[in-house]
């Protein structure tokens, strides 16, 4: 039985991940840089730390602040404007409310960005916390990030979901004990192996609702 939801937010409860992959090419045009081929599928696996040192490597002449900061910038209005909430999200909440079961939010987001796309949708104060990568400086594979979200949750790990669309924070999560469920679309670059790591694996955020009312009703 899942007794608390551990969420992940970018591609898996917001339709975002187009934005940064548009991010991360106008970034390096604009510093007069050539993205390389499958810049997007590197970035989404560092911290914004290394994200910063990568562009430095490929020849970027800022700080990681400055960095830090312009990539911020060139997204922003998107989050606060135009990325669409994915399908069933708040129908999902609900559900997971009508049952007293708590979730939380754990994302490698700037926590500006987190708080206006929720804030907008309205669903801003339904996580019992917020849990942000730079905020806590630990990186969402990191064998410790999960635990360390879970006990601020306050429940088990065997009876935690972490929802989330990205195979190396799905393994993450399994190898810690926690129920995973893998969430992808027509988009996931690596929906095929985040499918097999996890325990469950939906398209639709209604299915992992139903799957929990289910189980909370037999």
């Amino acid at each position: 039985m899942i007794k608390g939801v551990i969420f992940d937010m970018d591609g898996t409860l917001i339709d975002s991940m187009q934005s940064w992959s548009d991010a991360d090419r106008r970034f390096l045009l604009e510093n007069g840089i050539e993205p390389p081929p499958g810049v997007s599928d590197i970035m989404k696996k560092l911290s914004m730390r290394e994200a910063a040192q990568y562009f430095i490597d490929l020849g970027v002449r800022m700080t990681h602040e400055e960095i830090t900061r312009r990539v911020e910038e060139l997204v922003y209005e998107e989050y606060a404007s135009a990325i669409p909430l994915k399908k069933n999200v708040t129908e999902t909440l609900d559900i997971l409310d009508s049952l007293g079961i708590p979730y939380c939010l754990a994302t490698a987001n700037y926590r500006s960005l987190t708080d206006v796309i929720l804030k907008r949708f309205g669903i801003y104060d339904r996580f019992k916390f917020i849990y942000t990568c730079a905020e806590n400086g630990i990186k969402k594979d990191d064998p410790a990030f999960f635990p360390a979200v879970c006990s601020l949750l306050g429940t088990e790990a065997s009876e935690t979901a972490v929802v989330d669309d990205s195979v190396h924070c799905i393994e993450a999560a399994r190898d810690s004990g926690f129920f995973t469920v893998a969430f992808y679309d027509a988009v996931s670059a690596d929906r095929e192996e985040a499918r097999k790591a996890a325990d469950l694996a939906v398209s639709d955020m209604n299915e992992f609702a139903e799957f929990v009312y289910s189980k909370h009703n037999k």
